[in-house]
């Protein structure tokens, strides 16, 4: 319990601390290390071109989440390099540099974000990132913490959710549909805790950025992880969830994670040649065997 609400109290100082360098705000979630982690490639350095290079080849740079992001643009490297061209990968542990440094051209490319979030970013920070392909989708899954049984959840039970905008209404359908709290109707993806409109075993939503919601596993009756911070925890949708997002649900129609880019590099030969290494059947039976349902291919 004292370590919940430390992490509540520091994801809620962190929010503040970053709306404060900003007259819009920083992205709810996002954390405020300068330094990303870079274990993929540590030769990926910040100031490396952004531009693909020519027809023929060149560098493409690009920033992700460890898991799967990094974990599948390592899978393509060696064909990309067959076609002369050289991917540098970056991991980042937030949601906010991967974005930056692709606005600012110190990037071709990112990999980490569904496009709900991507349109968020944009309108809060100003920014000019455009998705140009969608390449996969990481169902939500509601985990055991020290409870493992959903149809006798305890009165008070502690549920840990993301705090970003986007994800936390996604933890909160999930919920919902699987009859924990009720929302009020309409709300859909905009969906708060504000918006509980039943709660009938007054479970205490416990909102913490989403990098930290994995590490409360052990102190909460249950977690309600992104499908990338379950990966990266070691836990399986298919294996450890006891609840997961349905492939009909308005989640799966919309989370789709993308390739982004800066406005106007669409069409930049590095990014087309990316596109093509990552959605093909080769890549699609790859992810399909390696993540066994964590990871869904869209392409």
């Amino acid at each position: 319990m004292k370590k919940l609400l430390t992490l509540a109290l520091a994801a809620v100082l962190g929010v503040t601390t970053l709306a404060g360098c900003s007259s819009t705000g920083a992205s709810a979630g996002a954390q405020t290390a300068d330094t990303p982690s870079q274990t993929t490639d540590a030769s990926a350095k910040a100031d490396a071109p952004a531009d693909g290079g020519s027809a023929s080849g060149g560098v493409i740079t690009v920033a992700a989440s460890p898991t799967p992001h990094a974990i599948i643009l390592e899978h393509v490297k060696d064909k990309l390099a067959e076609q002369g061209w050289e991917l540098k990968i970056t991991e980042f542990e937030d949601y906010v540099q991967p974005n930056n440094v692709v606005e600012s051209g110190e990037f071709t490319a990112n990999y980490f974000q569904h496009v709900p979030y991507l349109n968020d970013f944009n309108a809060e920070h100003g920014t000019h990132l455009v998705s140009v392909k969608e390449l996969h989708y990481e169902p939500f899954g509601i985990y055991p913490g020290v409870s493992n049984d959903l149809s006798n959840v305890k009165d008070g039970a502690e549920i840990a959710v993301p705090n970003d905008t986007t994800n936390e209404a996604r933890a909160l359908q999930l919920l919902e549909a699987n009859g924990i709290i009720k929302l009020k109707e309409g709300v859909g993806l905009e969906a708060t805790v504000k918006d509980i409109e039943e709660n009938p075993h007054n479970v205490k939503i416990v909102e913490l950025e989403a990098a930290q919601v994995s590490r409360v596993i052990n102190e909460a009756d249950f977690v309600v992880l992104n499908g990338n911070y379950a990966m990266e925890a070691g836990l399986s949708v298919g294996k450890d969830a006891l609840a997961a997002e349905a492939s009909e649900s308005e989640a799966a129609q919309t989370f789709a994670n993308v390739l982004v880019v800066k406005e106007g590099n669409e069409n930049d030969p590095g990014v087309q040649a990316l596109i093509s290494a990552l959605a093909d059947d080769e890549v699609r039976s790859w992810i399909d065997s390696e993540f066994d349902g964590s990871v869904i291919p869209l392409f």
